[in-house]
């Protein structure tokens, strides 16, 4: 257990921390699942405006540090991919 006022300050703070960073990467996926959605109903404008929304989101985790660069890069190419598929 955390002794020092220091310690007890980083606990307090990282529990605070991992509530935010999950709702975030939480609307990370709502975002994906939205493209997603749109390519299983085989909806094409609607899966590129999901596409376009989701594609900030993806920057925005990088930016914040919830998701890695290369993560982020892998699901957008692989997104697009399958809306110039359609």
């Amino acid at each position: 257990m955390a002794n020092t006022p220091q310690a007890r300050k980083r606990i307090r703070r990282n529990d605070r921390r991992a509530e935010i960073n999950t709702n975030r990467v939480s609307r990370i996926r709502s975002f994906v699942k939205k493209v997603e959605a749109a390519l299983e109903g085989g909806d094409k404008t609607a899966a590129a405006d999901a596409l376009k929304a989701a594609q900030p989101e993806l920057a925005r985790g990088v930016a914040r540090g919830v998701l890695h660069k290369n993560t982020a890069s892998r699901k957008l190419s692989r997104l697009t991919k399958r809306v110039a598929a359609l």
